[in-house]
């Protein structure tokens, strides 16, 4: 991993339209389809779901996506929750006689895939081009094949959990591509030309659905086709709180975007411009305000459904109280555990078009390859969501039927003065709220540009790829690494990039900026 405190790649200036993700592929598929009369909408849906070629261990059709919308001419901002629930025979007692959490590369992990409703409802209610033109372009590649790209191959060759049928499907040959190998997803293809053609029936009923079903049932699930039938995506209000004159525009739960809010809640009683950004004292106060706001985080989010203690956790009385328990001298004892899995797996894209409309999208199936299963004929990979659940009885977050879990996947937006000024997106599981929050305060507390603020080293005190303790990226150098582990830290270097992220910036005059995370192996694009 390069020293991020180098200088980083250029950040795209453009007029017409803009988009950011993590594959060359997907960002030159979504600027094709804005130039063939395509909005932000319809780019966002083709880039993302090619990404789930591109990127299969991150994303695929059987998984989930939130997204953020601003409409052409409005600055208001729509939420749209297309995560799946648990089916509704899940026996949580079952679980509970196995061990004490939701096996995670079981089938019991495995909840409805909400994407494709979500990706329909998109279309239909915002899409300028018809599915099939949207769609197009993926059913191309998926057929055709794509070179594994390098940062994918690295991935794909740690992910030893395929399991059954996923072996056939993801591992050509009976091993993980290397980078440069050909891919394809032919069996996805077909269920992109029945979605193309039937809408969402093509994926939730018929015979795309009784591959899913027969396999999860072979495998041990619950699963039936009336609960495929009922998956639906629906629009809720988002979550946003200010901080230093900016607004910050989360998604509600399910998802953890409040986490997000609250740490950065807790940040405004410090004065971080003074500070060295990359600095000891700096890292110290944000590592001790995210053990605080994910402790908060694992307490109180679940399925909205679920929630009562929100409001508590986003009050400015609620962040002052937490910021008061922070020694600016002294690692706090840690708080908490996480009650819920984690991980780092999933694609994000923003896209900006002419008319500026703007879509931040985040799209997964959570850990790589999911559960680690797939759909016999298809090959349709089933994410492992439900592992987000906890079996604590009585947590507003306990696994049930029928009920959505908490989830790691957030997009963002920023806005200044009422006005949109940034889409963007953290992927890296449990690391995310912390990356916006971080990705915040490197713009306004330290003025960095959007590339610069992303390309600069990052910390995170938490559990991230099975490992916890606070972990610093090799752009940090070694006095500060020392000085932590003085405060009382358990120190380590990490071993692999702290996530990844993508931003476009609609600047004061009209111009969009965008910028793409070196440690993924995507770009920004305009025309």
């Amino acid at each position: 991993m390069r020293d991020f405190q180098k200088p980083g790649r250029s950040a795209v200036y453009a007029d017409n339209g803009m988009v950011a993700t993590s594959h060359p592929l997907a960002a030159q598929t979504a600027i094709r389809l804005l130039q063939d009369g395509g909005n932000a909408v319809d780019a966002a849906i083709g880039a993302a779901v090619l990404l789930g070629l591109c990127e299969p261990q991150m994303t695929g059709l059987g998984g989930d996506l939130f997204a953020l919308i601003k409409p052409a001419g409005d600055e208001r901002i729509v939420a749209l929750n297309g995560s799946g629930r648990a089916p509704a025979a899940l026996d949580v007692e079952a679980m509970r006689a196995l061990g004490p959490s939701v096996p995670v590369y079981g089938v019991e992990a495995v909840t409805l895939p909400g994407a494709v409703d979500a990706f329909c409802r998109l279309n239909a209610d915002w899409g300028m081009l018809d599915l099939a033109q949207t769609l197009a372009p993926a059913i191309h590649y998926f057929d055709a094949g794509v070179p594994v790209a390098p940062r994918v191959a690295r991935d794909w060759a740690e992910a030893g959990h395929l399991q059954h049928e996923a072996r056939r499907h993801f591992l050509p040959g009976g091993t993980a591509p290397r980078a440069g190998d050909r891919f394809a997803l032919p069996g996805q293809a077909e269920v992109l030309r029945r979605i193309a053609r039937d809408g969402r029936a093509g994926f939730y009923e018929g015979e795309v659905a009784e591959d899913m079903v027969a396999t999860l049932q072979a495998l041990g699930g619950a699963h039936t086709l009336d609960d495929f039938a009922a998956v639906a995506c629906d629009y809720s209000e988002p979550v946003s709180g200010q901080y230093r004159g900016h607004e910050l525009i989360e998604h509600a739960p399910n998802g953890q975007g409040a986490t997000a809010l609250l740490l950065l809640n807790i940040l405004s009683h410090f004065d971080l411009g003074a500070m060295d950004p990359f600095g000891a004292e700096r890292t110290h106060l944000e590592a001790e305000a995210t053990r605080l706001a994910y402790d908060a985080r694992n307490r109180f989010l679940a399925d909205a459904d679920h929630v009562t203690r929100l409001a508590h956790m986003l009050a400015p009385d609620t962040a002052a109280r937490l910021a008061a328990l922070i020694d600016m001298d002294r690692a706090m004892a840690q708080v908490q555990p996480l009650s819920e899995q984690v991980h780092k797996d999933t694609i994000y894209i923003t896209v900006v078009d002419r008319d500026r409309m703007a879509v931040s999208l985040i799209y997964s199936v959570f850990h790589s390859f999911g559960s680690g299963l797939a759909s016999a004929r298809f090959g349709i990979g089933f994410q492992n969501r439900g592992a987000g659940f906890t079996l604590e009885t009585g947590h507003p977050n306990e696994a049930a039927g029928g009920k959505r879990p908490m989830h790691t996947i957030i997009p963002g937006m920023l806005r200044h003065e009422g006005r949109l000024t940034m889409p963007f997106g953290v992927m890296g599981g449990a690391y995310q709220p912390c990356g916006h929050a971080r990705l915040v305060s490197n713009l306004v507390d330290y003025g960095l540009g959007p590339q610069a603020a992303i390309d600069a080293p990052r910390a995170f005190a938490g559990l991230f790829s099975g490992q916890d303790g606070l972990a610093l990226e090799t752009g940090y150098d070694s006095g500060t690494f020392a000085a932590l582990a003085a405060k009382g830290h358990r120190m380590r270097w990490s071993a692999e990039p702290l996530g990844g992220a993508q931003a476009i910036t609609l600047d004061s005059r009209g111009v969009l900026i965008g910028a793409s995370d070196p440690r993924k192996d995507g770009c920004a694009l305009g025309y």
